[in-house]
């Protein structure tokens, strides 16, 4: 189904774009505890939010098919829509208030030095302190219409069978792929071991920004970007006969990123005027001058 077809009410279910996050954090609780409990966050009523993220995820397995996922990059890949200096295009992701929340007043530039503040105080290379820093820059696709099922949630492999391991698989029952012979087979368009360098994740911003940063940073930090939501594989491990060698040495570096994308929230807000120096001089020595959107 294209983009154009979706009905205007299926767009928007979650109260806010980060609770999809939250709904992460209490399915795959970590050792130890972040500066606020897990359980404190988002204090929206249970059934509530339990609704919400359950129709999230009814219409992001309805909607995401290989043909939508296609046509989203042919779309999105010609970043054609804004060239921007990367701090202006943090500044530009700032725009997107997320004044549903009631865990933090901290805006998303805010979250995301906190996340990138936490790496660089446990004294990781400076390529993966600006890789937490920049890794939810895709969420950009808010600000161009895009529907929330199509920005956040977690990421899959299109084009073969659903797993029945990805969070609520029950709904991929109203997906067309499903019924589909090219795509409901185990391997379905790929060959065993193919790498996922060959396969189509579902569109967000994951993919997106892994598409944006793909000729400048490490190709640990490209994982990162690309793979940070695909819990079918890097929690349950759904999608071992795709992967190749390389792809499970890399993946190391996903589970590496992931507890500072999770749990790194903080009531204390980061000073940006202070850090802003330093983030400017970090983006400058792996990025662009400017980068298109």
């Amino acid at each position: 189904m294209a983009s154009n077809e979706i009905p205007a009410q299926d767009f928007n279910p979650l109260n806010s774009i980060e609770q999809w996050e939250d709904d992460v954090i209490e399915r795959y609780p970590e050792a130890g505890e972040p500066a606020k409990a897990k359980a404190e966050f988002r204090n929206y009523t249970d059934s509530a939010k339990e609704a919400s993220v359950r129709e999230f995820y009814r219409l992001n397995h309805k909607y995401q098919t290989y043909e939508f996922v296609r046509e989203k990059e042919n779309d999105f890949l010609r970043f054609n829509r804004k060239e921007l200096k990367p701090w202006d295009a943090m500044e530009f992701l700032n725009t997107l208030v997320d004044d549903s929340d009631p865990d933090t007043d901290l805006d998303q530039l805010q979250h995301l030095l906190q996340t990138a503040e936490a790496i660089r105080a446990d004294g990781h290379p400076d390529w993966f302190v600006l890789t937490g820093f920049i890794h939810d820059m895709g969420k950009v696709l808010c600000l161009f219409g895009e529907p929330q099922w199509g920005v956040v949630g977690d990421t899959f492999p299109m084009g073969c069978a659903f797993s029945d391991k990805i969070v609520y698989s029950e709904a991929f029952e109203a997906n067309p792929d499903t019924y589909d012979s090219r795509y409901n087979t185990k391997y379905g368009v790929y060959e065993p071991n193919c790498g996922l360098k060959n396969v189509h994740m579902s569109w967000g911003h994951d993919e997106y920004i892994y598409q944006i940063m793909k000729d400048y940073l490490p190709e640990e930090a490209l994982y990162m970007l690309r793979y940070h939501s695909f819990y079918s594989q890097h929690r349950e491990h759904a999608y071992e006969h795709l992967m190749d060698d390389h792809d499970r040495e890399m993946f190391k570096w996903v589970d590496k990123f992931n507890p500072y994308d999770l749990y790194s929230k903080s009531p204390k807000p980061p000073v940006v005027s202070e850090l802003k120096p330093y983030y400017e001089a970090l983006i400058a020595k792996y990025l662009p001058e400017t980068i298109k959107l």
